[in-house]
């Protein structure tokens, strides 16, 4: 399984957000390429404890790459040659993947000599003993994702049945600013595009709204911890979003987090107008 970061258990663990371990880190970065019929996975990774690189030297932990596509599977990294090989034919990586290093005891460990704990564990890491099998250690996630005109955030779409001038309409893939006629896209106005900015806001912040829906908890999304969402529109934001690094978004910074991701949409616009008012 994939784990998150507010998965718990009943003694520390080494994640990028751990409060167990002083200067906690676990940072996985995955190399990806094609030999043959290959897909070969290399994940180079980032440990700060001593002691869990001790435990993974001695070979008493090891290194589990977790590959979640249509269903999950389990490798062991090669302590010599580190490259992960699947088959074409086991996994598409047009489909969504999700990466995650594990690092599993292979025998019963005790803590008593791990010095990277913090100093709440100092009076009894002596009585914590992990069990073979048991998760030491679990990365940050990467996805892997490959979609259909991936720049194609928006739509226009004209139609007069419209009871109104202008309206958006979400679907599965892209925002779709629809408008009862082209007039109301300025398209006998130069600087045409950077005016249809104000409507281009709208759509973008619409469906941020429905993002934080789907994929937040009381209305929130920790864009680091949460699972490459299911929605192809809502991948898009999330891609978008990591891009431009956004960490966190709710309904109450919607505005700041489309300012954030919309590349100065409003700036634009505004200059546009400006612009007319000037005679350019």
């Amino acid at each position: 399984m994939i784990y998150k970061k507010d998965a718990n258990f009943p003694y520390p663990i080494l994640t990028n957000t751990s409060n167990a371990y002083n200067n906690s880190r676990f940072h996985l970065t995955v190399g990806l390429d094609e030999i043959g019929n290959n897909y070969c996975f290399e994940p180079k990774y980032d440990i700060s404890s001593d002691f869990i690189k001790s435990q993974i030297e001695n070979k008493k932990a090891g290194l589990i790459l977790v590959v979640q596509n249509k269903d999950t599977k389990f490798y062991e990294i090669d302590d010599v040659e580190r490259v992960v090989r699947i088959p074409k034919e086991r996994i598409s990586i047009k489909d969504r993947t999700v990466i995650q290093l594990l690092i599993k005891a292979k025998q019963d460990i005790s803590f008593s000599d791990n010095g990277d704990l913090n100093g709440f564990y100092e009076h009894f890491k002596e009585s914590i003993e992990v069990p073979k099998n048991s998760i030491l250690g679990f990365s940050n996630i990467i996805t892997l994702n490959v979609i259909k005109k991936p720049s194609e955030l928006f739509e226009k779409k004209i139609d007069p049945s419209l009871k109104g001038p202008f309206e958006i309409e979400l679907s599965s893939e892209t925002i779709i600013l629809k408008f009862k006629n082209e007039d109301y896209q300025f398209v006998d106005i130069p600087n045409n595009r950077d005016l249809n900015n104000a409507y281009i806001r709208e759509g973008l912040s619409r469906a941020v709204i429905n993002f934080v829906i789907n994929n937040g908890e009381d209305n929130v999304v920790d864009i680091d911890s949460i699972e490459l969402p299911e929605n192809e529109l809502d991948i898009k934001l999330y891609n978008l979003m990591k891009s431009r690094n956004v960490k966190e978004v709710s309904l109450e910074n919607i505005d700041e987090v489309v300012n954030t991701i919309g590349n100065n949409i409003i700036e634009k616009f505004t200059n546009a107008v400006r612009g007319l008012y000037n005679g350019n």
